[in-house]
C-alpha cells in the first residue's frame, strides 16, 4: 500500500473540447482511481483550473483578483471530478483551505488522514489558498504535509523533454531526472516553487500523459512512458 496524490491539469480534464470538461475522460480517470483504490491504495486529488481561468495570461484583472478566481475554478473542478468518482463507487470529500459553507470541509492534516483512514478519495483544492503559487506547489504542499510516497501527475504529454517537443521534431524525452538538472536546464517540468519544495523535502514525481490507456495505474506502478523526477541524494547531504 501506498499513499500517491494525483495532479491532473484542467486542460487534459477537458479533452479535445479544451475547456469545460469531457466527461469519458473524467470516468476513465475515475475507474482507474477505483483500480488503485481497491488495491488498497490512499489516493489524494489535486486538480488545476486552466479548463476554465487563465488570468495570469491577460493583464485587465489585478494579478490578487486573477488567482483567486483561478483558486475558485480549482473547487469547481474537485467538486465535479468528485461526484463522477461517486457514482463509480468511490466515497470522496473536498478539502479547501479556506471556508466554502457547507460546499467543502476545511483542510487539515488529521483530516485528510482521517478520511484516507476510511478508502476516501481526498481532493484538495483551492490551491495554497494564497495567490502567487500555482497548483504545482499546492500539489508539492499537500503531498509533503499528509506524508505522500509519490506524485502522480498526469498531463498532455507523456513526460519532460529537453525541448519543446511540438517545436523541435528531435525532442529528446528524459526517463530519469533529477530535480537538480531539471532546474540547472530551466525545464519548468513544475514551477520553480515547487521544485525547491520538492527538493528540499524528497519528494518524488512522475510525469506522463493522462490520454495513454490505463497511464494513472501504469505511473503509481512504476511501469510507464514518462518521466520521474527524483531528488539527487548526494547533493542534498
Amino acid at each position: 500500500m501506498s499513499r500517491i496524490i494525483l495532479k491532473l491539469s484542467g486542460e487534459a480534464l477537458a479533452g479535445a473540447k479544451g475547456t469545460g470538461f469531457d466527461e469519458n475522460v473524467v470516468r476513465r480517470v475515475a475507474r482507474q482511481v477505483r483500480k488503485l483504490s481497491d488495491e488498497g491504495h490512499e489516493i489524494g486529488v489535486v486538480i488545476g483550473g486552466g479548463n476554465f481561468w487563465r488570468g495570469r495570461t491577460g493583464k485587465e484583472i489585478d494579478r490578487v483578483k486573477a488567482d483567486q478566481i483561478g483558486m475558485l475554478a480549482t473547487i469547481m473542478n474537485c467538486i465535479y471530478v468528485s461526484e463522477i468518482f461517486r457514482t463509480e463507487g468511490m466515497m470522496t470529500s473536498v478539502l479547501t483551505p479556506f471556508e466554502c459553507g457547507s460546499f467543502t470541509k476545511l483542510f487539515s492534516k488529521d483530516r485528510a488522514n482521517k478520511y484516507f483512514a476510511r478508502k476516501m478519495v481526498v481532493f484538495f483544492a483551492g490551491g495554497t489558498g494564497h495567490p502567487y503559487f500555482s497548483t504545482d506547489t499546492g500539489v508539492v504542499l499537500r503531498a509533503i504535509e499528509v506524508d505522500a510516497d509519490v506524485i502522480l501527475m498526469a498531463k498532455n504529454v507523456d513526460g519532460v523533454y529537453d525541448s519543446d517537443p511540438n517545436k523541435n521534431p528531435d525532442a529528446i524525452r528524459f526517463d530519469r531526472l533529477s530535480i537538480d538538472e531539471m532546474i540547472a536546464r530551466n525545464l519548468q517540468a513544475i514551477d520553480m516553487t515547487a521544485s525547491i519544495l520538492a527538493r528540499e523535502n524528497n519528494m518524488m514525481l512522475r510525469i506522463f500523459d493522462l490520454n495513454e490507456e490505463d497511464s494513472i495505474v501504469s505511473a503509481a506502478h512504476g511501469e510507464f512512458n514518462g518521466t520521474t523526477i527524483y531528488v539527487d541524494q548526494e547533493e542534498t547531504k
